[in-house]
């Protein structure tokens, strides 16, 4: 019989590219992961691994292996949810993760609404800085629920790894100064910006602008960049270019910028899903978690669609 630890191993290696990488997405020494593989081949009867330079690659072995691997996992998954009804019902953990702007007006919210209607339950929340970030953190077993934007290099929506849901379409307003011409328009199109000077947010930000301008037509001239969204809003302020911005990001605070929401057909947009483990949704504080952050988002007072 198979442990399953070392099959979990196999899999994040096949993620992440290195022992290094696997190693600290694991929380364990290279040593120990190295160990582990070694073993799992043992049990296995099978080369899985190949010395390419300073990484590994994966034997066609390897692959077959891992090809298996999904199912079992998932099998696994629905197994954890059949023994839920015979677990304490006050006890529980769900770890969540999400981009930043999801923290404070999803994350948080859930979390503290699972808090108060279940005192006993552990209910965490991390900030994750990109989708793919987002994705490991699930393959790994360190979180249990994902909220992410799907990107060109993220899996496709029936990857056997994951159950992935929209959630929400989060409108792109574009931002700009206070004293810019488009200010005081009810809307505009993305194209109306194409000769600005552009702001370049973090990165899966910047990649969805890139692609929502290509596909009105023009190439953004990117002039700046910042990482965090307070910086990009204080450029813009300062009069040293444009944005998109989603609705979920609140401009409240800058009194310098101005949101004009974009026209479209469809009007442009992220779509933010949920992701988690397959197999998983049967979990009670899965379940639970899935259905508070449904409700988090219908009392939201950002205008946004429903999934």
């Amino acid at each position: 019989m198979i442990d399953l630890r070392l099959l979990q191993t196999l899999r994040v290696l096949a993620e992440y590219g290195t022992v290094h990488a696997a190693a600290r997405a694991l929380c364990l020494s290279p040593s120990a992961v190295s160990q582990q593989l070694r073993q799992l081949a043992r049990e296995t009867g099978a080369e899985l691994l190949e010395r390419e330079g300073r990484r590994v690659r994966l034997t066609p072995a390897a692959h077959v292996l891992l090809e298996h691997a999904d199912a079992l996992f998932e099998q696994w998954e629905r197994a954890r949810a059949d023994l839920s009804p015979g677990a304490p019902p006050d006890l529980g953990t769900v770890r969540m993760c999400g981009f930043a702007s999801s923290v404070g007006t999803l994350l948080a919210p859930a979390a503290v609404r699972l808090r108060r209607a279940h005192p006993r339950w552990e209910v965490r929340v991390a900030e994750v800085v990109t989708t793919a970030e987002c994705y490991r953190l699930l393959l790994a077993d360190r979180a249990d629920i994902g909220v992410l934007t799907p990107l060109g290099d993220s899996p496709p929506l029936d990857d056997s790894r994951f159950d992935q849901r929209p959630l929400l379409d989060d409108p792109q307003d574009l931002v700009v100064p206070a004293g810019h011409p488009l200010a005081g328009r009810a809307e505009a199109e993305l194209a109306d910006a194409a000769r600005e000077e552009w702001i370049a947010p973090h990165r899966d930000q910047h990649d969805l602008i890139l692609a929502l301008c290509a596909a009105a037509g023009f190439v953004p001239s990117v002039t700046h960049h910042a990482d965090e969204w307070q910086g990009v809003l204080a450029l813009i302020a300062h009069g040293m270019g444009v944005c998109l911005v989603p609705r979920l990001v609140p401009t409240g605070g800058h009194d310098g910028v101005a949101r004009v929401p974009l026209r479209g057909s469809p009007a442009p947009y992220r779509r933010v899903l949920t992701c988690v483990r397959r197999g998983s949704h049967g979990r009670p504080p899965v379940a639970e978690a899935l259905r508070t952050l449904e409700e988090t988002r219908d009392q939201m007072r950002t205008p946004l669609a429903r999934r």
